[in-house]
């Protein structure tokens, strides 16, 4: 049912480009860069051709949302089916490995701050260990040199 939709779509595309195409403007449209203005005179009439082009393009612009909407019902229902049928890449399948490492990591590093343990290597590290200083004294700083006189 889609695809017999998809392509009456398709159809109705084409046929409204072409009579649009076809309307004489200022610049008498496609019938006059095809040396038609003639023609479209003897075939349509003189005011003939105006009045059945729009009222053809009318009809195709109502039959095409018509058929942009049925489109968009039935897919609607055709997504879920085909996301659930579709393959993951190897990217998402890695990322996903990732992302699934990273929360275990962090449950972990949740579970021993709980337990009071102390943390494993490549957490991050305190001031006072970079620094072996203890929390609540001052870093001891050399004594400043005089500059010499001479």
């Amino acid at each position: 049912m889609f695809s017999f939709l998809l392509i009456i779509h398709i159809l109705i595309c084409v046929a409204l480009i072409i009579v649009v195409l076809m309307q004489s403007a200022k610049g008498e449209g496609l019938a006059g860069a095809f040396g038609g203005g003639g023609l479209t005179g003897a075939v349509f009439g003189g005011r003939g051709a105006a009045s059945f082009l729009s009222k053809a393009t009318t009809v195709l612009a109502i039959f095409f949302m018509i058929s942009c909407m049925g489109l968009s019902l039935l897919s609607a229902g055709r997504t879920a089916v085909a996301t659930t049928t579709t393959a993951t890449s190897s990217v998402t399948e890695a990322a996903q490995q990732d992302m699934a490492t990273q929360q275990q990591r962090a449950a972990e590093q949740a579970a021993q701050q709980q337990a009071g343990q102390p943390q494993q290597e490549g957490s991050t590290a305190l001031p006072e260990d970079v620094f072996d200083v203890q929390p609540g004294t001052q870093p001891q700083t050399p004594p400043a040199q005089k500059p010499d006189s001479q």
